[in-house]
């Protein structure tokens, strides 16, 4: 190859690879978490019945308070009770909490952990 066919060569592989770089991360934020549709989805999916009001007073002491837990970590937890399958590894075994999030779309679960993030709660970090 030829010095000029090889810049070429070099330029479009750059190229390539920029376009490839530059579509990952838009599929990435192609949503941004809607705390208010994760208001609509949470109520929709009655939430309060478990975690009570403001999802910040459990009906049951076995029943985490979620207002003000991280959004990661409510996404992920989500995530894994739709994986469950009862292996600690892979997901999160409860049966209703599966049934729950069965329908749930990755947008949807990131709204909701949005939405639980933005209530103020009871927890608190450890300093």
């Amino acid at each position: 190859m030829n010095k000029p066919q090889q810049a070429l060569h070099t330029v479009f592989k750059a190229a390539c690879a920029s376009a490839a770089v530059i579509g990952l991360v838009a599929a990435n934020v192609a949503h941004a978490a809607d705390a208010g549709n994760g208001k609509v989805l949470a109520g929709t999916h009655n939430c309060a019945a478990c975690h009570g009001v403001n999802l910040n007073n459990p009906v049951s002491p076995e029943y985490p308070k979620l207002a003000g837990q991280h959004s990661d970590y409510v996404f992920w937890a989500l995530r894994q009770y739709q994986m469950g399958n009862g292996n600690p590894h892979l997901g999160r075994n409860n049966a209703i909490m599966q049934a729950q999030v069965q329908s749930l779309s990755p947008s949807d679960m990131k709204d909701i952990a949005a939405y639980i993030e933005s209530l103020d709660g009871g927890l608190v970090q450890k300093k």
